[in-house]
């Protein structure tokens, strides 16, 4: 259960502070006074009427910001809605996510987009809406993405409808960069993919189960990054799963800022071979799909030398009876929110060594940059994102630890390491 309150000055004492915009870590104190940031010192006095939380053992940084969500409002309430997905983001630390158009009806006009706003206008967290590409994302009409942009859409994407039309995503990145937006497309050939169920490969084979190839992505991560550079547009690859992909990014990175990738905590956290003869785990069916060994510890490498920016979820909610049936028949995707931090946390810095300040801002800073969201979180003035974490503790992921409607998660039971204890988001503390 998360319970929440306001308090008009609350001061946040003995913790590490760790400053990924400014790329500092050091002991202070923090002041915050009716929702804002009021001072960082390295010693402040409680007054009568503080709130006083003690951060000793813990981490205080930025509020968590996911920039690849699914909430299923308007048309799949019943999965996730805004309120409960945004209950799930508080869960995992993030103040700030960005939602999928992907949903029925499509979020592909500027009055849907107002729709998104509007609605999640007094939840926990701030909601930016991605708008579609294309009308009901059927890759042949673009929308009217300029429109969409003045009611608050963030950027563009098909998300689960790859464009095929290489024609078609050169007149979106035109037109994207005329406006100064990210598109992001699906990067998945879909003939490639051949209705591919799991990672091609000799488990794939073993299971009968048919296989989706890493050149179904990296094909398609091609001829993207090459179309963005030419025309100089901002491109943003989700997802990102195979060792290919990984290359490509980092090669078409060079001398390119208009170029950013992300990768999720699933495709790093497990391999193909986690999906067996025993299990047929169907929370591991996912877009792309799970990978092998190989490609698992190449995004692993991408995202410690920076060729990958950030970590997003994917939190993709469905049904029980979307989930517990065949390989073959279930859904794809999973949730991600809650689990997120805790199971990066225990692959990129307990088992990879990769510094705590740098996993940080591809969970906070990097994501707001590509997203062009305010991200100097700490500066005098602010609204007060902050999310307080045991970056030590060991613990099992349970249904107990989940907030969204659904519960197709692979992290339940596992053991992860690192715990949200405190967020701070829109004028309220959340405990957890």
């Amino acid at each position: 259960m998360i319970e929440s309150k306001n308090s008009k000055r609350v001061l946040l004492k003995n913790g590490l502070i760790i400053d990924p915009f400014n790329n500092k870590e050091f002991f202070s104190d923090i002041l915050i006074r009716n929702g804002k940031i009021d001072s960082i010192k390295k010693s402040i006095k409680p007054e009568k009427d503080y709130e006083v939380i003690d951060c000793e053992g813990l981490v205080i940084t930025h509020g968590f910001c996911d920039i690849h969500v699914h909430f299923r409002e308007p048309g799949r309430e019943d999965k996730e809605n805004l309120e409960s997905g945004s209950y799930a983001a508080i869960a995992g630390g993030f103040t700030q996510v960005c939602t999928m158009p992907n949903t029925n009806p499509v979020i592909d006009s500027p009055e849907s987009i107002y729709f998104i706003i509007s609605k999640s206008k007094n939840l926990p967290i701030d909601i930016f809406p991605i708008g579609a590409i294309s009308k009901n994302q059927e890759g042949e009409k673009l929308t009217e993405m300029l429109l969409m942009k003045d009611n608050g859409a963030i950027a563009f994407s098909d998300d689960g409808s790859p464009i095929q039309n290489s024609q078609f995503m050169r007149l979106a990145l035109t037109y994207a960069k005329m406006i100064d937006s990210p598109i992001i497309n699906h990067a998945e050939d879909i003939a490639l993919r051949n209705e591919g169920v799991m990672n091609a490969g000799s488990n794939s084979n073993n299971l009968g189960l048919k296989g989706n190839p890493n050149s179904a992505e990296a094909i398609m991560v091609y001829r993207d990054l090459l179309l963005a550079s030419q025309l100089k547009s901002k491109i943003h690859i989700p997802h990102v799963s195979t060792k290919e992909s990984v290359n490509l990014i980092k090669n078409f990175k060079k001398g390119n800022a208009h170029i950013s990738a992300e990768v999720t905590p699933h495709h790093i956290y497990f391999d193909d071979s986690s999906i067996n003869s025993s299990n047929y785990n169907t929370n591991l069916k996912v877009a792309p799909p799970i990978r092998s060994k190989k490609d698992c510890k190449a995004l692993i490498e991408g995202l410690k030398n920076e060729t990958i920016d950030c970590i997003a979820t994917d939190h993709a909610p469905h049904t029980i009876e979307e989930k517990e049936t065949t390989f073959n028949d279930a859904a794809f995707g999973m949730i991600g929110l809650e689990s997120c931090f805790a199971a990066v946390n225990k692959i990129l810095v307990k088992q990879n060594k990769m510094p705590l300040l740098s996993l940080i801002q591809k969970l906070s800073t990097n994501p707001r940059k590509i997203m062009g969201i305010e991200s100097d979180l700490f500066k005098q003035g602010s609204n007060a994102q902050i999310t307080i974490f045991d970056p030590d503790i060991k613990w099992i992921f349970s249904q107990d630890s989940v907030y969204s409607k659904s519960i197709n998660s692979p992290f339940l039971n596992e053991e992860l390491v690192g715990k949200v204890k405190f967020v701070f988001s829109k004028n309220r503390i959340f405990f957890l």
